[in-house]
C-alpha cells in the first residue's frame, strides 16, 4: 500500500472519488433489484458483464440473465411478500482502471407467521427473516461512463465457496 502522504492531493481526491463511485454503484443494487428497475439495474454493468451465481452445473452467464428475474412472476410475488436486498459496505481495492469489491448481501422478507411486535413510535411488525446471506465479489472496470461491473461472483455463506471468496480480502 502506498503511503497517502507520498501522493499528490489531486491523486488522493481522485482515489476518494473512485471509492465513492464504487460504493454508490454497489449500494444501488438493492433498490434497483427491489424496485424491479431493469434499466437502472442494467446501467451498473459493462456491456460484456458476467455473473456467476454459484449454482452447481450452471456456468457464469451474461448479466442480462439476472435482469430477466426482475420481470418474472416469481419476483413480482417476492415483491408482494416484502423482499429486501440489504447490502453491507464493500471492501474495495483499486488498481488503475480495475477494482475488486467484496461485500455481503442479505435477502430479507417479511415474516407472515411472526409474532406481532410493537416498537414505540414505529408501529407493529411481525418481523423479517433472512432468506439468503451471500458473499459477493464484484470485479469492476473504469469506462468512459464511469465504473461498471465486469463480473460478479455470488456464493452462499453456507458453502465453502463463500470462504474462498472472502479469503481474497483476508489473504
Amino acid at each position: 500500500m502506498t503511503d497517502s502522504k507520498s501522493r499528490s492531493l489531486e491523486d488522493r481526491i481522485l482515489r476518494i472519488e473512485d471509492h465513492l463511485e464504487i460504493i454508490n454503484l454497489i449500494a444501488g443494487h438493492p433498490p434497483g433489484a427491489d424496485s424491479a428497475s431493469r434499466d437502472y439495474a442494467a446501467s451498473f454493468w459493462a456491456k460484456d458483464g458476467m455473473i456467476d451465481m454459484g449454482r452447481e452445473g450452471v456456468p457464469p452467464t451474461g448479466f442480462e440473465s439476472m435482469l430477466e428475474i426482475l420481470n418474472a412472476p416469481g419476483f413480482k410475488e417476492a415483491q408482494r411478500q416484502g423482499i429486501c436486498h440489504f447490502a453491507g459496505p464493500p471492501h474495495i481495492v483499486i488498481d488503475g482502471d480495475t477494482a475488486v469489491a467484496t461485500s455481503y448481501l442479505q435477502i430479507l422478507a417479511a415474516d407472515p407467521d411472526g409474532k406481532p411486535f410493537e416498537l414505540s413510535a414505529h408501529g407493529t411488525s411481525k418481523g423479517f427473516r433472512v432468506c439468503r446471506l451471500s458473499a459477493n465479489r464484484w470485479e469492476l472496470v473504469r469506462t468512459p461512463e464511469g465504473w461498471r461491473i465486469k463480473s460478479r461472483t455470488i456464493r452462499s455463506m453456507d458453502t465453502p465457496g463463500a470462504r474462498d471468496l472472502l479469503r481474497g480480502v483476508a489473504g
